[in-house]
This record gives structure tokens, C-alpha cells and sequence, in this order.
């Protein structure tokens, strides 16, 4: 079986590391173009163009992925089959190409959270379990049949970092149980309209203002949210005119009469800000300009205006 491997980020080495270890044929990987990054601006290459040049596989990086030239080198490897894990949308001429097509690993239990952050949504809105599927691309995002499905569980003191880690290593094993069940015929693709799924949630992009805090909400809500965000891109919160990044915290219920929003301290060991129906307790932060500190850290160093 001859594979075409697509995606960028770490969360998609563990993919292509697995098929190495089990033996399988890629004969090509495609990644997204260098860039510059960071404050020297130096050349950043993708986690999986690193991981692939070090194992002496071709590396595509197309700007356009309707380039004329390279559908030609795509279709020069005579792919079986394309393994798309963490990468950009692909147009049919793509997908289509391999006599087998493209399958695709996706972080959530298909069909909820369609789309492009599915890992922080499904945190954000306070999920128990979430999981990982792997399915055939078709022309709408993420609605390809279903081939194999695994659960996973979220920990209430589960961040997106700590999921995306556990969601990377079980996409893995599915990507290969899901190669030999399509090799030995015991796969039945489900379409995703037969799953009595109930009322679908969706995992858009995370832009910058979905990040702000709202202190009227419930402190179980922000506590998901910051969760759902962190490391990255992190919730925050305007503290005496500054950006206060906030990657850990804790919450009480309590009955107060504090102005929601506004916060207490100690000058050692504790900030807390007051929400709907209690406090957050603030563990980890990091005000604009500074490095990312415990809070207790923060306190020791930080001028309270």
C-alpha cells in the first residue's frame, strides 16, 4: 500500500510515526510551505516536515494545492491511498486522486464538532468525553463516512494541551487499525446522517475576542473556558489597563457582593477575580510583556496599582 501522508503540527507526527513503526509504504508527505516565525523571523519548517526529512521521506509544500505542477508530482508516486491528519482543506482534484482516496483523522467523535477546533470546543463546553475518527473525505468539511471511532475521556482538570496529548496517541492507533481494516475488507463505512448524534455542536476557529472573559458568566463556564484555551491560544483578561493571560485556575461557589470583574489579592499568595455566583482563583498567568509565572511568582513581582 502506497501512502501520501498531508498535515503540519506535532499533532500529526505521532500519525506518520506510527505508520513508519508498522511498517507501511509512505512514499511522499505534504506540509504547508516554510515561513518565517517567532521575533528573529528565522525559517520555521513544520513539525512534520522535520520529522520526515529526518526519516529521508519527499517532502511536498505546495503554496497552491491546485498547482498544475504539483498534481503532476502528486500523482507521479502513484499513491494508493492519501492519510490526511491536521491539515488544510483539500479540493476533490486532491482527495479524489488515489484509487482508494483520502482518509482523514479527525479529534472529536464525528459528527459533533465539525471544523477547526474541535479539541478546545469540546472543553470549552464542559464535555466529559470527546475522542477521535477516522473517515473519507467528501466535498463538505468533515462529513465524510464514518470509518472507525475511539472514546476518550476528559478529566474535569483536563486542559486543551493535556487532551490534544492524549487525542494525538489514540488518532494514531485508530489511523492504523482503520489501514488494516480497509486492507483486509472488515470496515462497513457509516454516513454520518445514520448517527443519532442529537443537537450537533461545532468547533469553528478560535479568534482573539473568543478568548476575552466575561466575568458574569458562571465560574464553571470561565473555569472551562480558560481550560479550553490553554496553552493556546490562552483566555485573558484586562487587569488595570493589561492583558492578563490566565492558564490555570481553580473556582469556589460563593455568595458575595463584590462588583463581578473585579479582584482581590494578598500581595503572596493568592488573586481572585469575582464571578456570577463565586470567585476564580488564579494559578498561572502571564501579564502582557512578561514570561508566563505561577501566580504566587506574579504576586512577589508585580506592582498592584
Amino acid at each position: 500500500m502506497r501512502i501520501i501522508f498531508m498535515g503540519t503540527p506535532d499533532f500529526a507526527v505521532e500519525s506518520l510515526k506510527a505508520l513508519l513503526e508498522s511498517g507501511y509504504n509512505v512514499v511522499a508527505v505534504v506540509t504547508t510551505p516554510d515561513k518565517p516565525a517567532g521575533r528573529g523571523q528565522k525559517i520555521h519548517q513544520s513539525p512534520v516536515k522535520v520529522f520526515a526529512t529526518q526519516h529521508n521521506i519527499p517532502v511536498l509544500q505546495p503554496e497552491k494545492l491546485r498547482n498544475p505542477e504539483f498534481l503532476e508530482q502528486l500523482k507521479s508516486y502513484n499513491a494508493d491511498i492519501q492519510v490526511v491528519v491536521a491539515f488544510r482543506m483539500l479540493p476533490e482534484v486532491v482527495w479524489n486522486m488515489p484509487p482508494m482516496g483520502t482518509i482523514n483523522v479527525h479529534a472529536s467523535l464525528l459528527p459533533q464538532y465539525r471544523g477547526a477546533a474541535p479539541i478546545n470546543h469540546a472543553i470549552i463546553n464542559g464535555e466529559k468525553e470527546s475522542g477521535v475518527t477516522t473517515f473519507k473525505l467528501q466535498h463538505e468539511i468533515d462529513t465524510g463516512h464514518i470509518l472507525l471511532s475511539s472514546k476518550v475521556a476528559i478529566a474535569d482538570t483536563d486542559t486543551a494541551g493535556i487532551l490534544h496529548d492524549k487525542l494525538m496517541v489514540e488518532g494514531a492507533k485508530l489511523l492504523i487499525r482503520t489501514l488494516e481494516g480497509l486492507k483486509n475488507n472488515s470496515i462497513t463505512p457509516t454516513p454520518q446522517d445514520q448517527i443519532d448524534a442529537g443537537a450537533l455542536k461545532h468547533a469553528p476557529k478560535i479568534f482573539k475576542e473568543d478568548c476575552l472573559i466575561d466575568w458574569n458568566n458562571s465560574s464553571e463556564k470561565i473555569y472551562n473556558l480558560i481550560r479550553g484555551l490553554s496553552p493556546y491560544p490562552a483566555a485573558f483578561t484586562l487587569m488595570q489597563g493589561k492583558v492578563l493571560k490566565i492558564y490555570e485556575a481553580t473556582y469556589e461557589l460563593a455568595t458575595h457582593n463584590d462588583p463581578i470583574g473585579s479582584f482581590k489579592y494578598d500581595g503572596k499568595t493568592y488573586l481572585k477575580f469575582a464571578t456570577a455566583d463565586g470567585y476564580l482563583n488564579l494559578l498561572s498567568v502571564q501579564i502582557e510583556g512578561k514570561k508566563r509565572m505561577k501566580v504566587d511568582e506574579f504576586l512577589r513581582g508585580y506592582r498592584f496599582e
